[in-house]
């Protein structure tokens, strides 16, 4: 009972996966999550440019069927600019003519290792120097065939590393959650798309057991907190407060019985107080599609949190 049990939950996560985030194409469990990053200095290139540069980069990967990440991830895409030449038009007004080479890259940015890339010449005029360089940069286009054929050849890398990679990944997740870094084990697994089916599938059944360990630790703490809220002042703001702590506890966390007797007592003494209806109760139990987003949350919850930062190496 207990495999078949993970078998389902296994099963509902892939549904869940195609069918709810099939809606939102950045957020497509199909499509490898890449991080678009620009180096801080590139030799030649206007400040200006730079939020540019990453906003093209984007729309390379969004637009030929790669995800863009809302946090970090350990694969990126890049970029390199080289100024090939700079002229002076005659006007007036007189313009600046700029020639790029800009080398694309899609790689690991936690090793620095190159999975694809791919040099394109574009050309730009405006009446400065930063008008010229800009005009240049937005020449780039993700229907370019080559840029296209470039984003291809990088997620059947990426996807090969997960192939390569899956059992170390998993290995190093279990030793985060043996550490107690729930979060941080949990963000590990779920960056694994589902474009790497077998490594996903592996993923989705190891995570099973380090969430039920992040509940069992979050449902403790709160309700630590809200018996503490209580006893120490059994008015309304004190039910309001430990009511809302309570209501957020996992009704699957093995605390969660507990959590549940305290709401109910606590909407005793409301009702007592001023004969309102109690508005904060622990559910019985959690659907498998709100435990699939509940985990979801803490993998990005975790992604987008300062301990989750990390610094990219330039793949040139």
């Amino acid at each position: 009972m207990k495999n078949l049990s993970q078998l389902l939950l296994i099963a509902v996560f892939l549904l869940f996966s195609t069918v709810s985030f099939a809606q939102s194409s950045s957020k497509d469990e199909n499509r490898i999550m890449l991080t678009s990053w620009v180096p801080p200095t590139i030799e030649g290139m206007p400040k200006i440019a730079r939020k540019n540069l990453q906003n093209k980069l984007k729309q390379v990967v969004t637009k030929n069927g790669l995800g863009g990440s809302p946090y970090n991830t350990r694969f990126i895409v890049s970029a390199n600019v080289a100024v090939m030449s700079k002229d002076i038009l005659p006007g007036p007004p007189p313009m600046h003519a700029y020639n790029l080479d800009i080398t694309l890259y899609i790689g690991d940015g936690f090793e620095g290792t190159v999975f694809a890339s791919e040099t394109i010449s574009v050309k730009g005029v405006g009446t400065n120097e930063n008008k010229a360089y800009i005009s240049a940069l937005k020449r780039i286009s993700p229907k370019n065939p080559e840029i296209q054929a470039f984003v291809k050849t990088g997620k059947e890398k990426i996807i090969q590393y997960y192939k390569d990679n899956c059992d170390l990944i998993i290995k190093a997740a279990n030793t985060l959650a043996d550490q107690q870094k729930y979060r941080a084990a949990i963000f590990k697994l779920s960056a694994i798309p589902s474009a790497c089916e077998e490594c996903y599938v592996k993923a989705m059944n190891a995570i099973k057991p380090i969430f039920q360990k992040q509940i069992n630790l979050e449902c403790k703490k709160k309700l630590q907190k809200a018996t503490g809220i209580w006893n120490a002042s059994q008015d309304m703001a004190a039910a309001e407060e430990a009511g809302a702590m309570l209501a957020s506890i996992n009704p699957d966390a093995a605390c969660a019985s507990q959590a549940r007797s305290l709401s109910n007592k606590i909407a005793a003494k409301v009702k007592q107080i001023d004969a309102r209806e109690w508005k904060y109760t622990v559910k019985d139990q959690q659907q498998k599609s709100e435990r699939i987003a509940a985990i979801r949350a803490i993998g990005v919850a975790y992604g987008k949190g300062p301990k989750a930062n990390v610094t990219y190496k330039s793949l040139w």
